[in-house]
């Protein structure tokens, strides 16, 4: 992305044009299932999708490729932070926004989602300034299941805890019912209006960022 700045001259003076290059927005993406089919690794991938179209870098993880034990301030005092966590906190650092779509288990979020949050959350050293993975973050959420209300109840929990961790997580969420009927067999959203609405969360993530300069 391009600005110019025009001085415009007197009569006689030479026209001077400064361009200045802007870094592209950073997002991290990720469904907060770990199951190889999950439809919510299919899901978030539109909301990548809407991202980068709107001039976005984005980084999909799996978090199966980062399992970590279950959070224990014991096993934290003992051994630090586990190399995932490690690796997952830089990650986060690196990027300015996050896409997340998650399942609902028993009408709330994965408890490996939160344990993965619980880790990120600590510190690594002393110095580290206090939540300092997650403050400031821009975050859009969306959700599917094969139920009724398409994981909405564990969408809303999970914007809680990230706005207590002080991530500005955007009101405009998508919870979309019966997941079994709206996907291909090639993992394509059926519905065209869906996969607008879905695509629409990954730009609103950019559009945001730009906006406030995070």
């Amino acid at each position: 992305m391009m600005r110019g700045i025009i001085h415009r001259p007197h009569q006689g003076i030479k026209v001077t044009i400064k361009r200045m290059k802007t870094n592209p927005v950073k997002i991290l993406a990720f469904a907060g299932s770990t199951r190889k089919a999950s439809f919510n690794k299919k899901l978030v991938q539109f909301a990548v999708a809407g991202a980068e179209a709107a001039g976005a870098q984005v980084t999909y993880i799996d978090l199966a490729d980062y399992p970590l034990p279950v959070y224990d301030g014991d096993l934290e005092e003992a051994q630090g932070l586990p190399e995932n966590a490690l690796k997952l906190k830089k990650l986060f650092s690196d990027h300015q926004g996050l896409l997340i779509a998650t399942p609902e288990y028993n009408s709330g979020y994965p408890g490996g989602l939160k344990n993965m949050i619980d880790w990120v959350s600590r510190k690594a050293d002393p110095d580290e300034a206090p939540l300092a993975c997650f403050k400031g973050k821009i975050a859009s959420l969306m959700s599917t299941s094969p139920g009724a209300l398409g994981g909405l109840r564990g969408l809303h929990q999970l914007r809680e805890v990230l706005l207590n961790i002080h991530v500005l997580v955007l009101t405009k969420m998508h919870a979309l019912p019966r997941a079994m009927q709206e996907f291909d067999v090639a993992g394509k959203l059926k519905n065209l209006d869906t996969e607008k609405i879905i695509k629409g969360l990954g730009a609103q993530t950019v559009q945001m960022i730009q906006n406030l300069g995070t």
